[in-house]
């Protein structure tokens, strides 16, 4: 199968993943979804390798993680970076993933998201390497982008029509984090839960590292759509000013929620 196209591609992307990865929030959702010592683990979209590496503190000692990754100059990073006993491969999700083994826990986080036609099958996909009894947590954004208050009407409109069209022609789902309980539900899980929490809450002065993913994200997105920026007055150049605006501003308050599922996969 073809290998998918991923929509955030760019020169600046593994050291956007390194900044915007908080440990604190890994280790936090990894306990709720119930990743112990001594499991086998299988990090999918593992990126340049740091998620990997705190899921392998958490199952040590006796545990083993292997970080999957579509991209091989990430997985090169993360050889290079986090070569303390995780594995990692690099591999199409969409295709078989029988020749990793099984595990007794799956991660998918900030995966489903840039899968928008696909992401059931994908996560259908992924479910076969979960062992019976073993555990499946999936955590992605709902209304990705889109929660400001303070900002510019016009700048607003613009940001809503670039998620409009990445979803019609980058196969990007701003509202995945909602479809994750059913599409664990459809698929048999037992014991599914779900945790409703913020993953972007900014207000006052922001933190250098979400500035950087911020502008990271709006540079690549709007870069990629560049027909919506023709109808910008100034085009590019006067929005880039105006976001960068926007995020300087203490008074600005952007919020994004974060939605973890966790199912255990039937015994029968």
């Amino acid at each position: 199968m073809e290998q998918h196209s991923y929509l955030m591609e760019n020169d600046q992307e593994i050291a956007r993943l390194e900044l915007k990865t908080d440990t604190e929030s890994v280790l936090r959702q990894a306990r709720w979804a119930g990743l112990r010592p001594g499991m086998r683990v299988a990090d999918i979209g593992c990126g340049p390798g740091k998620t990997s590496a705190v899921l392998h503190d958490l199952v040590s000692p006796g545990g083993s993680v292997v970080g999957v990754d579509a991209s091989e100059d990430r997985i090169c990073y993360a050889l290079k970076s986090y070569n303390n006993g995780v594995e990692f491969r690099c591999k199409n999700f969409l295709e078989p993933l029988d020749d990793l083994g099984t595990f007794d826990f799956v991660w998918v986080r900030f995966v489903l998201e840039y899968y928008r036609a696909n992401s059931f099958d994908l996560v259908k996909n992924i479910s076969k390497i979960v062992k019976p009894g073993g555990i499946i947590c999936l955590i992605d954004l709902d209304y990705n982008c889109m929660n400001h208050y303070s900002i510019n009407p016009r700048l607003e409109k613009t940001i809503a029509e670039l998620m409009k069209q990445l979803q019609l022609k980058a196969d990007f789902d701003p509202f995945v984090g909602r479809k994750l309980y059913t599409y664990l539900y459809d698929l048999d899980f037992e014991e599914i839960d779900v945790q409703l929490a913020a993953h972007h809450l900014t207000f006052g002065t922001m933190k250098t590292s979400d500035a950087f993913n911020w502008k990271v994200k709006m540079e690549v997105i709007s870069r990629k759509l560049s027909e919506v920026m023709q109808d910008y007055e100034g085009g590019y150049s006067q929005f880039e000013k105006d976001f960068q605006e926007f995020i300087d501003d203490p008074r600005r308050f952007t919020y994004t929620p974060v939605i973890s599922c966790r199912g255990r996969k039937s015994c029968s």
